[in-house]
């Protein structure tokens, strides 16, 4: 898996996650799940997501870890705010999507990970020329 609950201990500290989830590990497990599909869901147009978040460990980029992090950990506020500053959190999540955003639109770039790879053969331009007016 991309990220892990050790990863989320760079954003919240272990006994919250441990009160916010009740000691319930598979919340921990779905809020890392749906944080990798969002950040995905940025990257998709411009990046290869499938080998990106196949990486483990130190092969891992550290930014996006890093971000991936800050929406998991995000997740899991949002189920309860047990000691720790919500609003510290959500703007945490804002800066991370705001980056998203902006790797996603081609204003920001990781060289470090794969780009999708397509041919454009298989992605014709479809369109429509401009109108013509017959002057008779």
């Amino acid at each position: 898996m991309f990220i892990t609950a050790d990863d989320l201990k760079s954003s919240i500290y272990e006994y919250q996650v441990e009160q916010i989830t009740e000691g319930d590990e598979d919340i921990t497990l779905r809020a890392c799940n749906a944080a990798i599909d969002e950040v995905g869901s940025y990257l998709c147009s411009r990046y290869d997501i499938d080998t990106i978040f196949a990486t483990t460990d130190d092969e891992r980029n550290d930014l996006l870890v890093s971000l991936t992090v800050s929406v998991a950990t995000f997740r899991l506020v949002e189920l309860c705010n047990i000691d720790i500053i919500f609003e510290q959190s959500r703007q945490r999540y804002d800066r991370a999507v705001a980056y998203l955003k902006l790797l996603a639109s081609g204003d920001a770039d990781m060289p470090d990970l794969p780009k999708l790879e397509t041919d454009t053969d298989e992605n014709p331009h479809c369109g429509s020329r401009r109108k013509f007016h017959h002057d008779w």
